[in-house]
């Protein structure tokens, strides 16, 4: 493995526990729109894709903007009491910070809820970069937003490895070139089967396992 001196981390279900709270609105706007819950592993492999592709394909016949609404709106005074770090995550990104690495956030979330959850866990200025679904014209598993990051920190493809939970991360690594790595205690769907043309490079069962990678 080249020497790596850059990391880029997804936010949802990678460093932040949101997973209830994007079920939660899910579950609130499939009622909203059908009058019924949707199923649960039908959403969970929607995780990591972008809202309005998502919402195309669960409601193709109504409104867009409407539908986003509804499931942002679940969210608002909620999101920041719903949400969690995962177990050994803070510590790993203020260690890499420490050691010297070069960090970014890489996201297919909105500007404000990203910043809203690293400020609480006062994370915002820890990272380098934080690169989410407005710093993009195309998302995750096109390489796009990985290379934005690493423009954004000055660093090379080879340089770099990008951490996640879902196929669009790794996606998204594997088509930039950057050293992918999937965590796995993951909601989101990955079918090894169906989801091969994404495969990780590692795959990690808690936080400190990146340093191990690192150092070996």
């Amino acid at each position: 493995m080249n020497k790596i001196n850059t990391i880029l981390f997804d936010f949802d279900g990678t460093v932040m526990n949101t997973n209830e709270l994007i079920l939660g609105s899910w579950q609130h706007t499939f009622k909203a729109i059908t009058g019924k819950e949707g199923d649960r592993e039908a959403i969970h492999r929607t995780f990591g894709e972008t809202l309005a592709k998502s919402m195309g394909e669960f409601f193709p016949e109504f409104p867009l903007e409407e539908a986003i609404e509804i499931y942002r709106g679940y969210q608002v005074g909620r999101f920041a009491d719903a949400i969690s770090p995962f177990p050994g995550m803070i510590e790993l990104i203020r260690e890499l910070n420490l050691q010297g690495y070069k960090t970014a956030v890489v996201t297919s979330r909105l500007r404000p809820t990203t910043m809203e959850g690293l400020e609480k866990y006062k994370l915002h200025n820890v990272f380098d970069a934080i690169v989410t679904m407005e710093d993009c014209t195309k998302h995750k598993p096109d390489p796009e937003p990985a290379l934005i990051a690493l423009e954004k920190l000055g660093s090379k493809p080879e340089e770099a490895m990008m951490i996640g939970d879902s196929k669009f991360d790794i996606g998204c690594a594997n088509n930039a070139g950057v050293t992918s790595v999937l965590v796995d205690w993951a909601v989101a769907i990955y079918d090894k089967e169906k989801e091969g043309m994404f495969k990780p490079d590692y795959v990690i069962k808690n936080a400190e396992k990146v340093l191990e990678i690192l150092n070996a």
